[in-house]
């Protein structure tokens, strides 16, 4: 399998002793800038997705098939183990099968299903979930459906701020019963509803936006909490950056005068240009 490596690696991070901060990864550049950084893993998230495929916010326009597409641009890119934000799996239990089979050949390290009922329901303001029979469902089809076992499956579950911690409790046993390798939750506010949730299971726990009491991270640790996602700044970062750059340049700003902008070194490095030359004398005959 030629990214067992990466689903090992991801597996054990899950299985160790500390507590990661993954990069927030987008594209083929972002994800080789968080490898050449020392970074153990990225996230790439359902938002990030949408906004650097489509331009949208995260409202479930964005299809499988593109989701799919830009990771193997990933993966293709760099080596860097990626845990993918799969939403709901794109559809029903048979849909999550799909899912995961793309993710799977695409690259993918990882990947979480929630139980969110995805898109909006008409007239429905607020956030759903499906039941958690449908849940459990989308998890067993989700295990079936891999082919190669070291693929990491994680249920995730945002029941902590949409019904109640009872509820998130509830589907996390279900879904650690299922099989999963790992659950991740959002809407966790307080240290007790980490501590609760976290005494209702014995899986590998991901924390999806901690709070300020709960960047501690020896406390995180202590909870079996290995991998805590802090949001998704580096495309907000490049987002302004070029809004910045071009507002500059159609206000008449020379190329020497713009600020914030990669060296011609940077750019060599993550454009692999020493490779690419190495790669064009090996092959092409072509000498500098």
């Amino acid at each position: 399998m030629p990214f067992r490596k990466r689903r090992e690696s991801l597996r054990a991070i899950l299985t160790g002793p500390a507590c990661i901060r993954p990069a927030s990864v987008y594209d083929a550049i972002s994800i080789r800038i968080a490898e050449d950084i020392g970074f153990e893993i990225g996230m790439f998230g359902g938002s990030v997705a949408s906004l650097a495929v489509l331009g949208d916010p995260d409202i479930t326009l964005i299809t499988l098939t593109e989701l799919a597409e830009q990771m193997r641009r990933m993966s293709r890119a760099g080596s860097l183990p990626v845990l993918v934000d799969a939403d709901h799996g794109y559809g029903n239990a048979l849909n999550v099968r799909r899912t995961v089979q793309e993710l799977e050949t695409a690259g993918a390290a990882g990947l979480t299903i929630e139980d969110t009922l995805l898109p909006q329901g008409f007239g429905q303001a607020k956030t759903q979930l499906v039941s958690l029979e449908e849940g459990v469902g989308k998890m067993k089809a989700a295990l079936d459906a891999r082919s190669d076992p070291s693929l990491v499956i994680i249920g995730r579950t945002g029941a902590a701020s949409v019904t109640s911690l009872d509820d998130a409790t509830a589907r996390a046993r279900a879904y650690q019963a299922a099989g999963v390798d790992a659950l991740f939750f959002t809407g966790v506010k307080t240290r007790a509803e980490l501590e609760t949730i976290a005494a209702a299971t014995t899986l590998p726990i991901v924390l999806g936006g901690p709070t300020e009491q709960m960047t501690d991270w020896d406390f995180l640790c202590s909870l079996r909490v290995r991998i805590a996602v802090q949001g998704h700044a580096p495309i907000a970062a490049a987002t302004q950056a070029v809004f910045e750059t071009l507002q500059a340049v159609r206000k008449g700003a020379t190329p020497k005068a713009l600020k914030s902008v990669a060296s011609s070194e940077l750019m060599g490095r993550v454009g692999r240009n020493t490779t690419v030359i190495q790669r064009s004398a090996d092959f092409l005959g072509l000498r500098r």
